[in-house]
């Protein structure tokens, strides 16, 4: 599939077992957007939401594009936004490194340009905090993720959005400067990663 080799060895050790049931129900509106949109023929535009911008929502959307590439679903377009703009965190950029995706700071500045690279040949996803309304961001025809419970109490209305779907993930930022940092942030890659293998895995194409 074009992936690299290491990002391909661990979406193959994902357990989907691992999904409760009342989790699989918490992701079932995003199946059952995307199948709808790949039923209508359409795009499927994920704009995927937290608060700052800088851990979860990048996380979510480098592996949501990663899983529909990995699982041949077309016209996929995956987006990241914040209730307000901060900058990438840079464990975030480490954690998908090591999990070997290719990773190129393309501007430098106190909210640094990021190119993440799943596949040789494939497109990569541009990673930078940005306010989810900003131009970067689609503004109509869009699922809004909310990947964090601050930003979807705080966010009661996104405009544009087709529809909203809270999927909540904890932050891993509670264990920034604490011995267990790398291991709680590759703790939560993988926990999204393996929910959007779910994700993915439901759809016919």
């Amino acid at each position: 599939m074009s992936l690299f080799k290491t990002v391909e060895e661990t979406i193959a050790t994902l357990n989907v077992q691992n999904i409760d049931a009342a989790r699989r129900e918490t992701l079932q509106p995003l199946v059952a957007f995307i199948q709808e949109k790949v039923n209508a023929n359409q795009e499927i535009r994920l704009n995927f939401i937290c608060t700052h911008n800088s851990r979860r929502s990048h996380l979510s959307q480098v592996w949501a594009q990663t899983l529909a590439h990995h699982f041949g679903v077309k016209n996929v377009f995956c987006y990241s936004g914040g209730t307000e703009a901060t900058a990438l965190f840079p464990m975030v950029a480490e954690t998908l490194k090591n999990t070997g995706f290719e990773i190129e700071k393309i501007a430098e500045t106190s909210n640094p340009i990021y190119s993440i690279k799943y596949g040789k040949n494939e497109h990569p996803v541009v990673c930078f905090s940005k306010k989810l309304d900003a131009n970067f961001n689609p503004k109509s025809e869009f699922a809004a993720i909310m990947t964090c419970s601050q930003a979807d109490g705080g966010c009661p209305f996104i405009a544009g959005a087709e529809k909203r779907i809270p999927i909540t993930f904890e932050d891993p930022k509670a264990f920034d400067n604490t011995p267990q940092q790398a291991e709680k942030y590759n703790e939560r890659s993988l926990q999204i990663a393996t929910e959007l293998f779910h994700v993915f895995s439901q759809i016919q194409n």
